[in-house]
Formats: C-alpha cells, sequence, structure tokens
C-alpha cells in the first residue's frame, strides 16, 4: 500500500487496522487479555508496544501474560482514568498500541523510586541510552532521524515536575510528552508497566526513533481573565494551598467565582481552573480536590508567592476540532498518540460535549488514555491534550 494512503478504520474484532500504527482493545475483565490483543494487533514484530489499561482490570495478571503474548517485544503501559480508543472515550477497556518494528526503533528507560530521584545519574544515563538507540540504527538510512520520548508516570508520586526537568536536560532536543497514570476518579493507586512488572512510585520512558515523520503537540481551550490571586500559604511538596490572599483556600476561590465552597466539586474546578504565566505562556494548575479542612489539592507544583489567574473555557469542541484539523493540514497522521487529562473528560461530560468529543478522536484516530497531568519536554502540566502525530514515512 503506498504510505501516503495508509488510513486507520475500525474493524469488528476491537481492532484498529493501520497498515502503519494499529491499535486494538478488549474489555478490562477478558482472561488472557495480552494474547487477545496480541491476536487483534496482528503480525509483528513491534518495536514497542503500549497499554493503556483500566484501573478495573487485573494489572498483574495483565503484566504476566505480556512476555508470552508479545515474545522479545518490548511492552510498556499505565493505569487510566479512561481509555481513548476506536470509539473515542471510553472506560473499562485495555488498548493497545503498536509501533511496528519496520518503522520504529524503540528503547523503554525504568526509572524507579521517585521519591529518592538522583537527578545527574538519570541524566547521565539517559545521554548513554540515547547514544545505545543510535547504535541500534547502524543499519539504517540516514530517514531514520525523527524522534521523540514518551513517558508513562505514577500519576500519585508528586514527583512530575522534577521528573519532567531532569528528563528534558537529558533528552536536549528530543521532544518529550507523557502522562500521568490514573486509578479512574479515585486516587487511591496508580501503576506503570514495564514488561511483566507492575511498577509503583515508578515512571517508564520510551526513546523512540522511526522514519515518519512525526509532531509532538500540546493544546488546551483557556483563556486567562483578569480575576488574579496571590498563594499566601502552602504546602510544596504536597501540592496542597492552604490560603489563598490570606484567606482559607477553598473558601477564597469559592468566592471569586461567586459559589459556595460546600458545592465546590471536580466539575468545577473542570470549568474554572487557575494558570500561571510561565515563559510568556499561561499554564494551567488544575485543582483536584477539596481536603476536609478547606485546603486545596493540587495536580502539579504549587509555593507560596505563586499568582494564580482565573481562566474561562473556550468551546471544547470547536477547539479541538480546530487544532486536530491542523494536524493534517498538509497531511493526515496515520495515528496519533495523546494523553488528554480527566479533567477534559469531565468537562466534555458535564457539558453534555462527550459523544462530539469522542466523534472528533475516533475521526482523527487518536488512541490514548485520560491522566492525572501530563508532561511536555521539561515541564508537567494539566488540563491539556499532548500527544505525537505520527505521518506516513516520505518516500525517497
Amino acid at each position: 500500500m503506498d504510505a501516503r494512503r495508509e488510513l486507520a478504520v475500525a474493524d469488528g474484532r476491537g481492532c484498529m487496522a493501520s497498515a502503519l500504527v494499529p491499535s486494538a482493545h478488549v474489555s478490562g475483565d477478558t482472561p488472557e487479555a495480552a494474547r487477545h490483543l496480541a491476536e487483534a494487533l496482528g503480525e509483528g514484530p513491534f518495536a514497542l508496544v503500549i497499554l493503556f489499561v483500566t484501573p478495573e482490570a487485573d494489572v498483574a495478571a495483565l503484566a504476566c501474560g505480556v512476555e508470552g503474548a508479545f515474545p522479545g517485544m518490548p511492552v510498556i503501559g499505565c493505569t487510566t482514568a479512561g481509555e481513548i480508543g476506536a470509539a473515542g472515550y471510553t472506560e473499562g477497556e485495555i488498548v493497545a498500541v503498536g509501533l511496528p518494528a519496520r518503522h520504529f526503533r524503540a528503547r523503554p528507560v525504568v526509572i524507579e523510586q521517585l521519591a529518592r530521584l538522583d537527578r545527574e545519574a538519570l541524566i547521565g544515563r539517559l545521554i548513554r541510552e540515547r547514544d545505545a538507540l543510535g547504535r541500534d540504527l547502524s543499519d539504517r538510512g540516514p530517514g531514520w532521524g525523527n524522534e521523540f520520548a514518551f513517558l508513562m508516570v505514577d500519576g500519585l508520586s508528586t514527583r512530575e515536575d522534577e521528573l519532567a526537568s531532569a528528563l528534558a536536560a537529558g533528552l536536549g532536543p528530543v521532544p518529550l510528552f507523557g502522562g500521568s497514570a490514573a486509578d479512574g476518579v479515585r486516587f487511591r493507586e496508580t501503576f506503570v508497566i514495564h514488561g511483566g512488572e507492575v511498577l509503583r512510585d515508578a515512571a517508564v520512558l520510551a526513546l523512540v526513533r522511526t522514519d515518519c515523520r512525526v509532531k509532538v503537540f500540546n493544546l488546551d481551550h483557556f483563556l486567562p481573565t483578569d480575576q488574579r490571586m496571590v498563594v499566601t500559604e502552602a504546602d510544596p511538596a504536597r501540592r496542597i494551598v492552604r490560603r489563598i490572599n490570606a484567606a482559607p483556600a477553598a473558601q477564597e476561590y469559592a468566592r471569586l467565582l461567586g459559589k459556595d465552597p460546600d458545592q465546590l466539586d471536580s466539575f468545577t474546578f473542570a470549568a474554572h481552573p487557575v494558570v500561571v504565566r510561565i515563559g510568556g505562556k499561561h499554564h494551567v494548575r488544575a485543582i483536584r480536590e477539596v481536603a476536609p479542612n478547606g485546603d486545596l489539592v493540587f495536580f502539579s507544583a504549587i509555593d507560596e508567592g505563586l499568582v494564580l489567574t482565573l481562566a474561562e473555557p473556550c468551546d471544547l469542541v470547536g477547539h479541538l476540532a480546530e487544532e486536530l484539523a491542523a494536524l493534517g493540514r498538509e497531511a493526515p497522521p496515520s495515528a496519533i498518540i495523546a494523553c488528554d487529562c480527566v479533567l477534559r473528560r469531565m468537562e466534555a461530560l458535564d457539558s453534555q460535549a462527550i459523544g462530539a468529543v469522542s466523534g472528533l478522536l475516533r475521526q482523527h484516530r487518536v488512541v490514548g488514555f485520560s491522566t492525572y497531568g501530563e508532561q511536555l519536554n521539561g515541564m508537567h502540566v494539566n488540563q491539556t491534550m499532548t500527544g505525537v502525530a505520527i505521518y506516513p514515512p516520505e518516500e525517497p
């Protein structure tokens, strides 16, 4: 098939059939799920298999079956707050994506004990791993210069900010994107997978080289307002804000919104996030929940003295349609792998736009998962869709 005409279409077996980047899905309670996913993905070999796993699944059993289902092939994965598959937004599934070895080379790097992260050691390790990946491609032609790094990290580790910063330093010019593993909306335990291992307080980074054109992207649909506030008391290590404008945090946030503090919930936070200005651009600092004592718990780094600005959303569906269309302006991607914040899914649900968003994700062949946060180069961000668009290789 002409590479420029490779398209992805859903078939009846839970597979998104693509000559370039196949994906497949099964229900989370499927026995021998890894074997069924391998059969649906089709013949390999794959340079990398990525699993997005509902937290309702038996993650340990899934990991146990991985090596037999994908012999000799690296497999990584994580738990989710919902999956993105052939039908768009979905829940209760295991979604698999395969990067075929004929177009990709990958080198997974496991990073354990995030609570005791050694930044300098990690940077040195990444430099060596990038060099080793280059040696793996010594038999390939000059067209294999396209690369990216994909990260999945324990979403309850609270170490994503520090980790992303260290990774960016070690990766140099390689674009990084990723997502924080999730546990639905329970926030109890999140896991990453590397081969047959199920890990906590850990991350797995995949270094990827390809002869396909790739574009790492990040999008959000929020505009800052004129309403500002200052964090006057915080516990940065735990991502907790105790006081805003010298008043109890949840009470002051609710006052600025004109709401009762007792009415604050995840849907409120999704619709009315706060942003900070970094490097000339505003980035969302999403609120996770209100603690019983009235503190605000955030999804990402927060500190005293930080100036927060209330933001308001523009049209979620219209904005997503424009951004995904822009990715295909010159040529349509064969696949998009995306990390999509759980708060975007909640906003779509609350605004009754879930069907329209799912339709766009399906139309543009997006696969991935809903996260507890996203990583982009050296930053941990919130309430975005962050991912990579993969295009057919250019003909010689």
